[in-house]
């Protein structure tokens, strides 16, 4: 899908999950409403995969060492398209079993729970990460929040 000018490739790899029009919408609205929150000028390419727990298990302990399923995991590339101009960010893959299972748990929307991943990952795509301390994290944490009551997605308390 392309929005204001960025290309957001979205693939299906689960079949546990119905992937639908407006689901799809929203992962690209998230991903764009994160990159106007950062004030990224640039066209860029961002990939997202959909898939289940299994699978994302075993990238989780291939590329982490963490031996159990997570929520979304973020591989920044960063690197300038040759071919258009285009800064190809990295890639997101993202558990929609996971999801489902955490926005039940939270006491909020599925799609309020996508909508947080994707902001979430796209913080790690642009070079924010929560692990390096409690500022960092803070910081991180701070901004994902502002992004999802930009789009009118606020956090049930």
């Amino acid at each position: 899908m392309r929005k204001d000018g960025h290309d957001i490739f979205i693939k299906n790899e689960q079949d546990k999950i119905d992937v639908t029009k407006e689901l799809k919408k929203l992962i690209v609205t998230s991903i764009v409403a994160a990159l106007k929150y950062e004030e990224f000028e640039d066209k860029c390419e961002v990939s997202v995969t959909l898939c289940d727990n299994e699978e994302i298990h075993e990238l989780n302990r291939d590329y982490r060492g963490v031996d159990r399923p997570t929520d979304v995991l973020s591989f920044p590339i960063f690197d300038e398209d040759d071919m258009g101009g285009k800064v190809v960010l990295g890639d997101i893959v993202l558990s929609l079993e996971k999801a489902q299972a955490q926005a039940q748990e939270y006491g909020h929307s599925f799609e309020r729970e996508i909508a947080f991943l994707c902001v979430h990952s796209m913080l790690h795509l642009l070079g924010y990460d929560h692990e390096e301390g409690k500022a960092e994290e803070s910081e991180m944490f701070s901004r994902q929040e502002e992004i999802l009551c930009n789009m009118g997605i606020a956090r049930n308390v």
